[in-house]
Order: structure tokens, then C-alpha cells, then sequence
């Protein structure tokens, strides 16, 4: 065992070193102590700016168009083969007059309902089964937009088909084509309202199967309800019939086949058209939010 006091390793070693200070600014004093490296709060980046309306609605209508214009042509020439052949069958049926206006204006308001009603209510119900409203959801443009330029591109593929078949049903029953310019109005006008309405269906059905239904369903009824004329049917029918948004855009088409049209009644029908376009667009927006966050 050593025979070493702690007095005398204490005395060898020497006294120990006196500890140094190091000048503290001001400013660090006030600072307060630093936050470690890793973990320094930093202040969060600024947003971008949300798309304004009418540039985001030009962007998803031209990517709509292009994406659906190879794949929704051979489509239209169904819808326009379709409603010449209701045509053909009901020449048998209906030889002139106000039931030859229906039909012709109703088989040409059909080619907006196949292609803005039925199709475009697949195409939202395949969009929320496949996830693809996540991809739109993301983005930073309004709702109304994602709604409005899928609406206008699938409604801008109608008038071809359109004026094709009210000519030949204008040549099939005799009927003036005087009065075709007015559907530069109505196909707009109606395909806004049923695109709208097609939306809507897509949006709020729970499946895509259910979404199709509803879209066959309801060009089954604008079927039903446009072409046939109403002189024909039952009055609880037409009461139906008055709910449909295309009728207004059947009914302004068939008065200009008059020969002194009633302008003032063919702005009205065009104006309640156009009215529940609005509406049906608004309800779609409204169900593409509720389909968006969930």
C-alpha cells in the first residue's frame, strides 16, 4: 500500500488551473441559449398562388380533348348512327308536321345526351373508382374548373354529330333548314345542362357501375322523353318530360321548323336551358368537392 497522502499528491500535481472566461455578447445573452443544429425552427415556405378560373378551365379543357378525342370519335359516330336510325324507324310512324319537328329535334338533342350525359357520367364515375380525382385534387385550380373543362370537351365532340343528323332528318321528313343556326345555341346550352347533370352522376354514385347505369339511364330517358312526341303522351308523361333539361333545347329547336317561328318562345326555352345548366354544374362542382376530400 502507498504511503501517499492526498495533502502530498495534491502538492506534487500542483494547484489546478483556473478556469477560463470567455466574453459573452450582448446579443447571444439576449438570443438565450442556442437550439441544436438538427432541430432549428425555420419558417415554412409560401404556397403558390391557386390557378385563377378561366386559365385552369383552358388547361383541363385541352388535355380532356386531347385524351378524349381518339378514344370518343368512334363513340360519336355511334350516337349520330343511333339517331338517324331512330329517324328511319319513325318515318314509318309520323308523316309530317309538329310530330315530324319533335322527332327530327329530338333525335339531334340525343347525340348531346349520349355523349355529355352517358359518357361523362363513366367517365367521373371511372375517375372516382381509379382514384384519378386524387390527381385533380392536388392541384392548385378550382373545382369549378376540373368540372367545366371536362363538361366542355366532352360537349365540343356533339355538334358535328349533331348538325349531321338534323340535316338528314331535315331531308328525311322535308322539313326547312333555315332555322339550323339555332344550334349553335342549343347544343351549348344543353350540353351544359345534361354534361352537368352527367357530372353529377358520376361524382355522387358510390360505384362505377352504378355510374353507368345512371348515365344509361338517363339517355334512356332523353330517348324516351325527346325524341317521341308529346302530342302522344300521357300527361303525367309530360310532366316528366318537363323536368328533363334537354327538353327545353328540343322544344326551342322545334319551333324554328315553323313557318313564322316564335322567336320570343324559342329565347325562353333557350333561357330556362341555359338556367339549369347553371344549376346542374353547380351541383356538379359541389359533388366533385365531396368526392375530392373523401
Amino acid at each position: 500500500m502507498s504511503e501517499r497522502t492526498p495533502g502530498a499528491v495534491a502538492q506534487a500535481v500542483g494547484p489546478a488551473p483556473a478556469p477560463v472566461s470567455v466574453p459573452v455578447s450582448e446579443a447571444e445573452e439576449t438570443a438565450g441559449p442556442a437550439a441544436p443544429t438538427g432541430t432549428a425552427s425555420r419558417p415554412a415556405a409560401p404556397l403558390a398562388p391557386q390557378a385563377r378560373l378561366f386559365p385552369a378551365l383552358a388547361a383541363v379543357y385541352r388535355a380532356q380533348l386531347s385524351r378524349a378525342r381518339v378514344s370518343r370519335i368512334p363513340l360519336l359516330f355511334v350516337a349520330t348512327f343511333q339517331s338517324v336510325g331512330i329517324m328511319i324507324l319513325m318515318r314509318g310512324v309520323v308523316d309530317g308536321g309538329s310530330e315530324a319537328r319533335a322527332v327530327v329535334a329530338g333525335s339531334s338533342v340525343l347525340v348531346v345526351a349520349f355523349v355529355a350525359l352517358n359518357l361523362l357520367a363513366q367517365h367521373f364515375g371511372q375517375l372516382r373508382a381509379s382514384g384519378g380525382l386524387d390527381h385533380y385534387a392536388t392541384l392548385p385550380v378550382p373545382p369549378a374548373s376540373v368540372v367545366l373543362g371536362a363538361a366542355a370537351a366532352y360537349a365540343s365532340f356533339t355538334l358535328p354529330g349533331t348538325l349531321v343528323t338534323a340535316v338528314f332528318g331535315c331531308l328525311l321528313f322535308g322539313l326547312p333548314m333555315g332555322g339550323l343556326w339555332i344550334l349553335a345555341a342549343v347544343v351549348p346550352l344543353a350540353g351544359a345542362a345534361l354534361a352537368g347533370l352527367g357530372a353529377a352522376l358520376g361524382l355522387l354514385a358510390p360505384r362505377q357501375e352504378l355510374a353507368t347505369l345512371a348515365g344509361q339511364l338517363g339517355m334512356s330517358a332523353a330517348l324516351l322523353l325527346g325524341v317521341l312526341p308529346p302530342e302522344r303522351m300521357p300527361h303525367v308523361i309530360v310532366w316528366v318530360r318537363d323536368l328533363l333539361p334537354s327538353t327545353y333545347g328540343v322544344e326551342a329547336f322545334a319551333r324554328t321548323f315553323a313557318p313564322h317561328p316564335d322567336w320570343a318562345a324559342v329565347g325562353l326555352d333557350l333561357g330556362v336551358c341555359g338556367a339549369v345548366g347553371v344549376l346542374s354544374l353547380a351541383l356538379a362542382t359541389w359533388a366533385y368537392r365531396r368526392a375530392a376530400v373523401r
